[in-house]
């Protein structure tokens, strides 16, 4: 059984495309192809299990908001220029999450946020590193990502 029929046939069209219209290449395209789909399905992650639907809009508000708020603080920085000195700085995050979609959406909450970005997570350490444009106190920013990222992400995915 052929797991992805669409991408497969792509792949085989494709192929001959790309060489010439010949039985052989016909023939070794589909197999290439046959195999790509089953590679690919391979790689397709578990569905997450979601726990608490009811706080995914809560979530997506608080991000939404930090977004707007991370857009003009950095675009105030800028704009003040060398009046305002400010100290970037690198974050080393503890996190209580290891699911794979959990840490995905981490990844992309934290660096969609304008003004920080995922560096590097530590899979033994349960740790990330996370660059900060504007580093006033470290110990506040770790306290905000917990709480108000991780914790809800927790809960909703478990």
């Amino acid at each position: 059984m052929i797991p992805h029929p669409v991408l497969s046939a792509c792949l085989v069209i494709m192929w001959l495309l790309l060489n010439d219209f010949t039985l052989g290449h016909l023939l070794l395209g589909s197999v290439v192809a046959v195999f790509g789909g089953w590679a690919l399905a391979s790689l397709r992650p578990d569905k997450p299990k979601i726990r608490k639907w009811h706080l995914i809009p809560k979530l997506a508000f608080l991000v939404f908001v930090d977004i707007i708020r991370s857009n003009a603080a950095v675009a105030l920085l800028i704009v003040q220029g060398k009046r305002r000195p400010h100290t970037s700085g690198f974050i080393r995050l503890p996190l209580e999450i290891e699911h794979p979609m959990a840490l995905a959406a981490m990844a992309v909450i934290l660096t969609s946020t304008p003004g920080s970005a995922w560096l590097a997570y530590d899979s033994r350490k349960k740790t990330v590193l996370i660059h900060v444009l504007d580093l006033v106190d470290e110990e506040a920013w770790i306290a905000t990502v917990k709480h108000r990222y991780e914790a809800l992400l927790l809960e909703i995915l478990g």
